[in-house]
C-alpha cells in the first residue's frame, strides 16, 4: 500500500472546514462581537463553544451496620463496572465520529463531535457519582475535555484566521480611538489572539466554588455595609448581631481603610464574601456578572470601579456629521484609574481578594500570585498580565494622546509562553509543580507553544517507560487522536515516533478484541506496520464468523488483507511447541498447537484470490507434518483446503500452461500430497481387512443331537460365506492400494514431490525459504518412497504376486525417475531383502529368481 492510499485511508483524523462561524463572525466583521480589550473573549463562536463543564459536588455517605456496608459494597462494585463501561465506550465512539465525517473540510466539525462525545460520557459518570459513594473517577476525561476545548480553539485561529490574514496587515487610522487600535491589533497579531483564546478557555474551565453565595433574602437589592448603617443611624440601639462596638463614623468607600476602624462584623463578612464573588465572576471572565453584583448588593462604587478598564471610543470623532449627539464608550481616562487601580492592588490594608481583582484590570501580576494557588489559576493571571502589557503598549503608541506613566514594574513583567511554562513548572508549591508537569498539563504547553515535534517527543517517551506510571489505554485513545489530527493539518515532521505512538494504541485495542477499531487505527500506520501488527490481532482470532469479521473489516480499512493473512499463517505455522507437547505421546496424536496451525489455515480460504497462497502454506505445514508423522494432521490440513482450490488457480491464470513457475510447483507439490495421502488411507484400509480375516468357527466336541449338528452346520456355511466374501473384499482392496501406492511410485514430470520443468524465478529460486523448501522436500523422499515401496511389497508379497514384488526392483533402478536416489543405504538393503524373499518363493514354485517358467 502507497502512502499516499494510507492518507487517504486513515492516517489522518479527517478534514478541515472552511466556512464556520470563527470566521463568519470575526474574520469579515470589522466589529468584533465581544469588545477586543484583554480581558474579554476575542471569539464570540469559540467563547461559546467552550461551556464550562461543572465539577460534582461531593457528597457523604452515611454507614449504618454491617449489612448496610456490605450492600453499600456491592453497589460500588456495580457503579464501578457501570464506571468502566462507559469510559470503555469512549473507543467505540471516537470510531463512530472519525467514520462519520468523510469530506476533507470536516477537521474541526469532528473535533467539536470529540467534544461532544467526551462531555456525554463525563456527563453521565457525574450523575453515577452523585448516586454513589465512588468519587474521582471522572477527574482525567474532564482534563481531556478541557484539552480537546483547548485544542480546537487554538488550531481553528491558526489554520482559519491565520491563514486568511497572512497577506492583510492593518494599521490603525492617525485618530484611531483605543477601542479602534485594540480591535486592528487583535485582528493583525497572531500572538495576541491566542494569549486570549487561552485565556477565555481558561475562564470557561473555572468551576467557581459552590459554597459562596451573596444574595439577600430578598429580591430587592440592598445599600451596602446595611448592619454598620442602620448603627450609625441609630447609636443608641443594639444590634442582634455585633452589639455596641467601635466602628467606623463615615460610610464612603475609603473610610474603614482611612480611619483605621473596621465595619461591623457582619458587614465585614459579607464584604468577604462579596469580593470572592467579584473574583470568582471576574475569574470566570463574567464581567458583566460582577458589575451586577456589585450594584445588587448595594456597592455601586465598586461597579464603578469595575467599569474603569473599557477602552475608550468616541465615535463623534470618525462621524463630521454627528455633531457630538453620539454616545461615547469606555473610560476617557482608563490611564489614570489604571495607576490607580495599580496602587490599589500594592495597598497592603486591602485583602486579598480586593487586591487582586484590581491586579486583574491593571496587570499586577504580584497581587494574583499571591491569591492563586491552583497551576490554570496561575496560568490565566500570567496571561492576562501578558495580553495587559501589549495592549497597553500598543494604546501608548498608536494613540495621539498623552497618557499617565506606569510603574517601572509594570513593564518589567513582560514575559514570553516558554518562560511561563518554566516559572510554572518549577514553582514553589508543589500541587502548582506536580500538575505543571503532569501529563495533560504537558499536552496543553505544548499545543500552545505549537511545538507538536516536542510533544510527539513527551508522548513517545511516556509510551516506551516501563515505570510504575505506565500510559493507559485511556490515554493512548488520546494521544492517537491529537496525533491524527496533527497529522491531518501536516504538522508533524517526525512520523517513526507518532506511529509507534499510534501502535502502542492499536495493541491494547488487540486486547479489547474489537476488529472494527484494531482495523482502523491499524489503517493508520504504515503498510508494513498495517500487516504485522493486524496479523497479530488476527492470531488472537480463533472462530470462523469471527474470522470472517475481522478480515471484512481489514478490507473496509484498505488493509492489504493478501499480506496479512499470508504472514498470519506463517507466523503460526512457525510456533514451537511447549516442553509439554514435546513428549512421544504426542508425536502421533494432535496436540492443540496442531490443531492451531491447521485452523489458521482458514485465514487464506475466505478469498478465491488466494487458494494458490493457501496450497503453498498448507504444502508447508504438510512437510512439517508429515516429517514427524502425523498424517492425522495431514488430512486435517486437507480438510480446511476446498476442494476446488486446484481448478481456482488454474481459472485464475488462465490455463494451465499461463501458470507462473510457483503456482506450478505449488500444484505439483499439492497433488503430491494429495495422491500419498490416498495411498496411505488405501494402504491402512488392506491392513485393516487383511489382520481381519474371519475366524474359522471350532468344531463342537459333541455332535449326538440333531440340534447341534444342525447348529455346527449353519456356522460352517456362515464362515464359508463370510470367507468368500473377505477374500473378494481383500482381492478388490488389494489391487486398489496397490495402483494408489503404484501412483506415488510412478508420480509424473520427474517423480513425487519433485518440482517440474520450467522457467524458474531467479528471485524465488534463491530465496531461503525455497532453498528450505527442495532440502526438506529430497528428506522427504528419502522418508517416504521406502515408506511406500515397502508397503506395496508387503501387499504384493501377501497376495502372493511375487511377480510383481520383483518389478519393484525395475522400477527403483529406472534411470528417468531415479527412485534409488531417495533410498538411504539401510533402506535400500531392506527393500532389496524383501525382493530377494519374493525371488526365493517363485523358486519354490518351480520358477526362476525373476518369475519366469524354466525351459527344460
Amino acid at each position: 500500500m502507497s502512502d499516499s492510499s494510507i492518507s487517504s485511508a486513515k492516517r489522518a483524523l479527517i478534514r478541515s472546514k472552511e466556512t464556520s462561524l470563527f470566521r463568519n463572525e470575526f474574520l469579515h466583521n470589522t466589529t468584533p462581537t465581544r469588545k477586543p480589550d484583554f480581558d474579554s473573549s476575542l471569539f464570540q463562536d469559540s467563547r461559546t463553544f467552550l461551556d464550562n463543564s461543572n465539577r460534582f459536588i461531593d457528597g457523604s455517605t452515611s454507614n449504618i451496620g454491617s449489612s448496610f456496608l456490605s450492600v453499600e459494597k456491592t453497589h460500588n462494585e456495580i457503579v464501578e463496572t457501570l464506571f468502566k463501561e462507559k469510559t470503555d465506550s469512549l473507543f467505540t465512539h471516537f470510531l463512530e465520529v472519525l467514520q462519520s465525517r468523510s469530506n476533507d473540510a470536516e477537521i474541526f466539525d469532528t473535533v467539536q463531535d470529540l467534544i461532544h462525545t467526551c462531555t456525554n460520557v463525563l456527563e453521565n459518570l457525574q450523575k453515577e457519582e452523585q448516586r454513589s459513594s465512588v468519587q474521582g473517577k471522572h477527574y482525567w476525561l474532564e482534563q481531556e475535555e478541557k484539552t480537546w476545548k483547548l485544542l480546537y480553539a487554538l488550531y481553528k485561529d491558526r489554520v482559519l484566521t491565520q491563514q486568511d490574514n497572512m497577506d492583510g496587515d492593518e494599521a490603525p487610522p492617525l485618530n484611531a480611538s483605543e477601542k479602534e487600535v485594540v480591535s486592528i491589533l487583535y485582528s493583525n497579531d497572531s500572538n495576541i489572539r491566542e494569549y486570549q483564546l487561552i485565556v477565555d478557555w481558561l475562564e470557561s474551565c473555572f468551576n467557581k466554588p459552590d459554597s459562596i453565595f451573596v444574595q439577600h433574602s430578598s429580591d430587592k437589592s440592598t445599600v451596602g455595609w446595611e448592619n454598620t448603617f442602620f448603627q450609625l443611624e441609630m447609636p443608641n440601639q443594639q444590634l442582634a448581631f455585633g452589639g455596641r462596638m467601635d466602628i467606623v463614623n463615615e460610610l464612603d468607600p475609603d473610610a474603614p481603610y482611612r480611619l483605621n476602624k473596621p465595619l461591623h462584623p457582619l458587614d465585614e463578612e459579607d464584604n468577604l464574601r462579596l469580593v470572592k464573588n467579584i473574583f470568582y465572576e471576574v475569574r470566570q471572565g463574567k464581567i458583566d456578572e460582577a458589575v451586577s453584583l456589585c450594584k445588587y448588593s448595594g456597592q455601586t462604587w465598586r461597579a464603578a470601579v469595575l467599569d474603569g478598564w473599557r477602552l475608550f471610543d468616541d465615535p463623534n470623532i470618525r462621524d463630521e456629521n454627528s455633531k457630538g449627539e453620539l454616545p461615547t464608550e469606555g473610560n476617557a481616562r482608563r490611564d489614570l484609574w489604571k495607576k490607580c487601580a495599580w496602587a490599589m492592588a500594592e495597598f497592603p490594608k486591602y485583602d486579598e481578594y480586593t487586591k487582586a481583582i484590581a491586579g486583574v484590570f491593571c496587570g499586577n501580576l504580584n497581587s494574583l500570585l499571591a491569591l492563586l494557588k491552583n497551576y490554570e489559576d496561575i496560568l490565566w493571571a500570567y496571561l492576562k498580565v501578558q495580553i495587559d502589557i501589549r495592549v497597553e503598549q500598543e494604546i501608548r503608541n498608536c494613540c495621539m494622546r498623552e497618557y499617565v506613566a506606569m510603574p517601572e514594574g509594570y513593564w518589567k513583567q513582560k514575559m514570553t509562553l516558554e518562560q511561563i511554562f518554566d516559572e510554572l513548572s518549577s514553582n514553589a508549591l508543589p500541587m502548582v509543580k506536580n500538575e505543571a508537569n503532569s501529563k495533560v498539563a504537558t499536552i496543553q504547553k505544548y499545543l500552545i507553544l505549537d511545538n507538536i515535534d516536542g510533544l510527539i517527543r513527551e508522548m513517545y517517551n511516556w509510551v516506551q517507560d516501563e515505570s510504575n506510571e505506565k500510559v493507559t489505554i485511556q490515554e493512548l485513545r488520546f494521544f492517537c487522536h491529537v496525533l491524527l489530527f496533527m497529522r491531518q493539518l501536516g504538522k508533524i515532521s517526525d512520523n517513526n515516533s507518532a506511529d509507534m505512538i499510534i501502535k502502542r494504541y492499536v495493541e491494547c485495542l488487540i486486547e479489547l478484541g474489537e476488529p472494527s477499531l484494531v482495523a482502523f487505527y491499524t489503517a493508520a500506520l504504515p503498510a508494513n506496520i498495517q500487516t504485522k501488527i493486524y496479523s497479530k490481532y488476527l492470531e488472537t482470532v480463533k472462530s470462523t464468523d469471527e474470522r470472517s469479521i475481522a478480515l471484512d473489516e481489514a478490507m473496509q480499512a484498505g488493509l492489504d488483507v493478501e499480506n496479512i493473512t499470508t504472514l498470519t499463517v506463517e507466523n503460526i505455522r512457525n510456533l514451537q511447541p511447549s516442553m509439554d507437547e514435546e513428549g512421544p505421546m504426542f508425536r502421533q496424536a494432535i496436540s492443540n498447537l496442531d490443531q492451531f496451525k491447521i485452523s489458521s489455515l482458514e485465514f487464506l480460504t475466505f478469498y478465491t484470490e488466494q487458494r494458490s497462497e493457501l496450497m503453498w502454506q498448507a504444502n508447508a505445514m504438510i512437510r512439517t507434518f508429515l516429517a514427524e508423522n502425523k498424517t492425522d494432521c495431514v488430512r486435517k490440513a486437507f480438510e480446511i483446503i476446498p476442494p476446488d482450490s486446484y481448478s481456482h488457480v488454474i481459472d485464475f491464470y488462465g490455463g494451465m500452461d499461463k501458470l507462473p513457475y510457483k503456482e506450478r510447483c505449488t500444484i505439483k507439490e499439492y497433488l503430491s500430497y494429495k495422491i500419498y495421502l490416498a495411498a496411505i488411507d488405501s494402504f491402512d484400509d488392506w491392513h485393516r481387512l487383511h489382520v481381519n480375516k474371519p475366524k474359522e468357527p471350532e468344531a463342537s466336541k459333541s455332535k449326538t443331537n440333531f440340534t447341534e449338528r444342525m447348529a455346527s452346520q449353519h456356522k460352517e456355511q456362515a464362515y464359508v460365506a463370510e470367507l468368500n466374501r473377505w477374500k473378494m473384499n481383500l482381492e478388490e482392496q488389494t489391487k486398489i492400494s496397490r495402483d494408489c501406492l503404484y501412483n506415488v511410485l510412478l508420480f509424473p514430470e520427474h517423480g513425487w514431490l519433485s518440482d517440474p520443468e520450467g522457467m524458474k524465478e531467479s528471485s524465488l529460486c534463491l530465496s531461503l525459504e525455497w532453498e528450505n523448501r527442495v532440502i526438506q522436500m529430497d528428506r522427504l523422499r528419502s522418508l517416504k518412497i521406502p515408506e511406500i515401496t515397502l508397503f506395496l511389497h508387503n501387499i504384493l508379497y501377501a497376495s502372493g504376486d511375487y511377480r510383481g514384488c520383483i518389478k519393484l526392483s525395475d522400477e527403483i533402478s529406472d534411470e528417468n525417475r531415479c527412485l534409488f536416489k531417495s533410498f538411504p543405504k539401510h533402506k535400500l538393503a531392506e527393500i532389496l531383502a524383501k525382493i530377494a524373499e519374493a525371488s526365493l518363493a517363485l523358486m519354490n514354485e518351480k520358477l526362476d529368481p525373476w518369475g519366469y517358467i524354466i525351459a527344460n
